[in-house]
């Protein structure tokens, strides 16, 4: 793909899910379903480019020459916590993929990221991954998260998230140029306090009723 390239889904479905999901009434059973669907509509989206291989299989009535994947399999990669909502949507479309995870946290003071927790598998360069986070905001986290697995010699890398802001996407693109993003949405600015607006609120506290 070419460097700084967004592709936010256009689907009527993730449209009309994404509304709900914004909506401040939606309880969290429901934010979390909603999350999981668009995530794995998502996933179809980002998907589409994955490698095939010719193969001789048997049906019940023939051999035949078909297509499969090629190649290790995807490794899904959740920035913890609210990334695992839009990993287990995923996971549905794609079970075998590998999972790993990073634990970032957002320094209230400075908005910049802080790494506390990194499990990924030990072949992780040899695999296509994809980055999922809910929210795109200051993109501080993210580039940081793709920082830390580009150390670990992973080249091919997406990033999926719901909701993307402009400020988010430059970070992202000004730090990793090579990384292209797909959101469900993509919205208008961040508030002073680092959220996006007209957002969904914090996407970790609606999946988890933490709020």
């Amino acid at each position: 793909m070419p460097s700084s390239e967004l592709i936010v889904a256009s689907h009527p479905l993730v449209q009309h899910k994404v509304s709900l999901l914004r909506r401040k009434e939606t309880p969290t059973a429901d934010f979390r379903r909603l999350v999981n669907e668009v995530a794995l509509l998502l996933a179809y989206e980002i998907t589409r480019d994955l490698p095939l291989e010719a193969v001789t299989i048997e049906t019940p009535l023939t051999p035949m020459q078909t297509n499969m994947l090629a190649g290790k399999k995807v490794c899904l990669v959740s920035i913890l916590r609210a990334g695992n909502g839009l990993l287990e949507g995923m996971l549905d479309l794609i079970p075998s993929a590998r999972v790993g995870h990073i634990g970032l946290y957002r320094d209230p003071q400075t908005l910049r990221p802080v790494e506390y927790y990194y499990k990924v598998p030990s072949d992780i360069a040899e695999r296509p991954v994809i980055v999922v986070d809910p929210m795109l905001a200051t993109g501080n986290s993210t580039a940081a998260a793709v920082a830390r697995l580009k150390e670990d010699g992973v080249r091919d890398i997406k990033f999926a998230c719901l909701i993307a802001a402009p400020e988010g996407i430059k970070t992202l693109h000004d730090a990793h140029p090579d990384v292209p993003i797909y959101a469900a949405a993509l919205d208008d600015h961040l508030n002073e306090h680092g959220y996006i607006l007209p957002g969904l609120g914090d996407a970790g506290d609606r999946l988890f009723g933490t709020r």
